[in-house]
Order: structure tokens, then C-alpha cells, then sequence
């Protein structure tokens, strides 16, 4: 039965770790994949979703305005899919949520969603939202802060390492832009 997934966490939780290694798993028994990322994060190279541990595969990109269920629909007529996976799932639209449900249900296809829950504000993504209300499955991929506590929230961080407070809701970075923190700590960080 497909189903709509979310895989969500903070910074460096390994989401695409797992991500990957799921898409490698399905290609492992003769099955076909279709990998998606947005286009807006690049940082491993347009069209590619990478791991902090050095793997990294092609994907497809998309964009806040393409429609998913048209563009599912087309990669179906091509191959035989048997499970779609997207990464960076926080940048979707809620429209582009809806799209996914409907993939899900009328082209039975299994949906695995993987991206942040929430931003450096402790706000939701659109996306994430989108996804907490409608997915069939969520699943936190944990983390942890430098307490050893579950990392739940994330800072933003400036080049000399202050924490911002301020800000777009989305500005791609890594380790040197985003550090992982328990609640606590980010109240902290954050002076709430």
C-alpha cells in the first residue's frame, strides 16, 4: 500500500544519509527509484543530493512552481517506478504537498519525504507543515546537541560564529551557517 512519508529532524541528522541509502536499497532489487531536490539548494551541485559522509546521487530538481503530480505522471510513462524520494522537503509548497497525496493515492506510489521541521526561529517550513498534517508516516531522525541531549531546534550562525536572530526564513548553509541544539539551548542562543 503506498503511502505518504516524512522524514524529518534538525541539521546533520543524516537525512539524505538515509535517504540515499533507501534509493540504494530499491535499485539493489531490480527496482527504480525517482530522486527529487530542490533546485534552490545547491550546494553539492545542482540536481544532487549529497551526504556530509561523501555520497551523493543525481536527482531531479524542482522548483516552488512546478506541478509534482505532473511531473511524477511524466517520469512514470518512462519507467516503472517503484518508490519516489525527495529530499530537501521543507522547500515544497503546501500545494505541492497536496500533489504528493495525490500521487500517492491515485498513481499508488509510495512518497518518502525527507527535510527540516522546523527553522532557525523554531518556526515551521510551509512544506514541513504540509507534510505534519497530511503524511500517512512521519519519523524524527534524531540528533544530538553538544549536551547529548536530542537536538530539536537549530541556530543560525554568522561568520564569526554569532548567533543570528533575524533573518529570510531560507538561506542555504551547512555547518558553518547551522548548529543543532537541544531546546534548552537554543532558548538559550536565542535569549527566549
Amino acid at each position: 500500500m503506498a503511502k505518504l512519508y516524512f522524514q524529518y529532524s534538525t541539521m546533520n541528522a543524516g537525512k539524505s544519509t538515509v535517504l540515499l541509502q533507501a534509493a540504494h536499497n530499491y535499485r539493489e532489487r531490480g527496482m527504480v527509484p525517482f530522486l527529487l531536490t530542490a533546485k534552490l539548494d545547491h550546494r553539492a551541485g545542482e540536481g544532487r543530493i549529497a551526504s556530509r559522509i561523501g555520497i551523493s546521487e543525481a536527482a531531479q530538481t524542482f522548483t516552488p512552481e512546478d506541478d509534482l503530480f505532473s511531473v511524477l505522471e511524466a517520469r512514470f510513462s518512462q519507467d516503472d517506478v517503484a518508490c519516489v524520494f525527495i529530499d530537501e522537503a521543507q522547500f515544497l509548497t503546501k500545494d505541492q504537498v497536496w500533489q504528493l497525496a495525490r500521487a500517492v493515492d491515485d498513481l499508488r506510489v509510495p512518497v518518502m519525504c525527507y527535510g527540516l521541521r522546523v527553522d532557525f526561529r523554531g518556526e515551521l517550513f510551509p512544506g514541513s507543515a504540509a507534510l505534519l498534517a497530511l503524511a500517512d508516516e512521519m519519523r524524527e531522525v534524531r540528533t544530538i546537541c553538544h549536551c547529548g541531549k536530542k537536538a530539536t531546534m537549530v541556530v543560525r550562525q554568522d561568520d564569526t560564529g554569532n548567533v543570528l536572530k533575524d533573518g529570510a526564513q531560507v538561506q542555504i548553509g551547512g555547518n558553518e551557517t547551522y548548529v543543532s541544539l537541544c531546546r534548552r539551548h537554543w532558548r538559550e542562543a536565542m535569549e527566549h
